[in-house]
């Protein structure tokens, strides 16, 4: 199993659209699955983005916080996932899960130690072959940092979403300097939107482009605003890169895991039913 942090900085990054990219194309075996967890302590987009508020706000991470006050986070946590993987018909899947985040960013400050059982509880997740669950973290631009950082300390790997253009780059020279301090092996995944290379991308922010996205408002708007997908939306550039960019993080985790192993771990907790 691995556990991939994405995170990102100021200028509209696409940071949980990437995410989102991800978690659909994800290369899942028989009774494997994958969590996106929305952290984005600023606050998460997916209940009215892709869900276009079709559920409210009764499931997400804002949940979580008395649980954990409580002992109960693990149970708690099953209980607020989100099936999005119906597709191409298969609507039995339950295989592609989201936890959406707080719908405002005061939520964020009752979440407190729910952080650090939120960590202890991804780094379990998939121990036993049974469960085998694979988590991508949505830290958005500033969930790195602060005291939502401990999820990016404990991923298996830490990816930074830029785009190609000066404004991203300028802002991301320096949370990437210092994630490299605190977390280190900062991987980078560009959005390909403005006209610089992936190996000025590198030169300039001292980190390795490990994939890239291409820029496609158009799909990308039916992952960020819930639009209608169009004909074959898993065929479209954006999900072909995304489908080629899952292999290189898996294989960067597991690389990062193996050198870190033993690694720290806790309760996963039993699988509960998923809401729709």
């Amino acid at each position: 199993m691995s556990v991939i942090a994405l995170a990102g900085c100021s200028g509209a990054p696409g940071v949980t659209t990437s995410a989102l990219a991800l978690l659909l194309s994800w290369p899942l075996q028989p009774s494997r699955k994958m969590v996106l967890a929305e952290c984005d302590p600023d606050g998460g987009a997916v209940l009215y983005g892709l869900l276009q508020g079709s559920l409210g706000d009764r499931y997400g991470l804002r949940n979580l916080s008395v649980a954990s006050r409580k002992g109960e986070l693990v149970e708690a946590f099953w209980r607020q996932l989100i099936d999005v993987s119906s597709e191409d018909g298969k609507q039995e899947a339950r295989d592609r899960l989201v936890l959406p985040g707080v719908t405002d960013p005061a939520q964020s400050a009752g979440l407190g130690p729910a952080w650090e059982d939120l960590a202890r509880l991804f780094a379990g997740i998939g121990e036993q072959p049974a469960q085998a669950h694979d988590v991508l973290i949505d830290l958005g631009r500033n969930g790195a940092f602060g005291p939502s950082a401990v999820l990016a300390q404990r991923a298996d790997a830490l990816i930074f979403v830029v785009r190609n253009t000066v404004r991203s780059l300028q802002a991301a020279q320096t949370r990437i300097e210092a994630l490299e301090e605190r977390v280190g092996n900062v991987g980078v995944l560009m959005i390909d939107e403005g006209p610089y290379p992936a190996g000025e991308v590198q030169r300039v922010l001292r980190a390795p482009v490990v994939a890239t996205l291409p820029h496609a408002p158009r799909e990308a708007r039916v992952l960020s605003e819930g639009a209608e997908q169009p004909r074959n939306f898993t065929k479209t550039s954006l999900m072909k890169a995304a489908r080629s960019a899952c292999t290189v993080l898996e294989q960067r985790a597991a690389l990062r895991r193996a050198r870190l192993a033993p690694r720290f771990a806790g309760p996963a907790g039993p699988e509960a039913s998923h809401a729709r």
